[in-house]
């Protein structure tokens, strides 16, 4: 509808005048209060929606926070536990690369025998196998160990290519003393792994 359509009615006006004589002046002072008003009610409704969005972009972040920090102390146990696997097995693989680039001297097998015996609790005759290398070594440099240590009893050195170069086995009337180097690692990363 235009301004300028005529409006019917279906009964007539009464009490209806004519505002030709109205001056403007007020209407324009009731139409900038009327402005003023919608201004101020839509910023007021504005300002208090931005609010409740803020509030709730608030609550959603500390949820969400919370989420987070509730999933890494869950995590973090798991986190810890391979961590000190992998650490044990790192150390366990250099343990062993040590151990393998070691030279094998009349020294090295000495001591590993008198390691082994140290656990034998018997003086009856011992029997200890050796790589046929390290016992050809220990020949050559005609070790003192070869004539026995006291307080163990009888030793007799026999080659074995069971046993591997820097280890040996001890065998005595109840039983065999596993002290090769890759007897010796297996109960390491048995001992270190959980």
């Amino acid at each position: 509808m235009k301004w300028c359509d005529t409006i019917p009615f279906r009964r007539p006006l009464r009490d209806a005048r004519l505002l030709t004589g109205a001056p403007s002046q007020e209407w324009q002072e009731l139409l900038k209060q009327r402005e003023s008003a919608a201004y101020e009610r839509g910023q007021h409704d504005g300002e208090r929606a931005l609010s409740e969005q803020l509030v709730q972009q608030r609550n959603d972040m500390v949820e969400l926070q919370q989420g987070v920090v509730a999933a890494l102390r869950g995590a973090l146990p798991q986190v810890v536990l391979e961590a000190q696997t992998a650490l044990v097995q790192l150390a366990l693989v250099a343990a062993e690369k040590l151990v393998a680039g070691l030279p094998i001297t009349p020294e090295l097998v000495e001591a590993v025998i008198r390691e082994a015996l140290q656990q034998v609790e018997e003086t009856a005759e011992i029997v200890i196998q050796l790589h046929p290398e390290d016992l050809a070594l220990l020949r050559k440099h005609t070790s003192p160990i070869l004539k026995g240590i006291p307080d163990a009893g009888p030793l007799r050195f026999i080659g074995s290519a069971d046993v591997t170069r820097g280890g040996c086995l001890v065998q005595t009337r109840f039983g065999l003393l596993d002290a090769r180097r890759e007897t010796k690692l297996a109960q390491l990363r048995q001992s270190l792994t959980p």
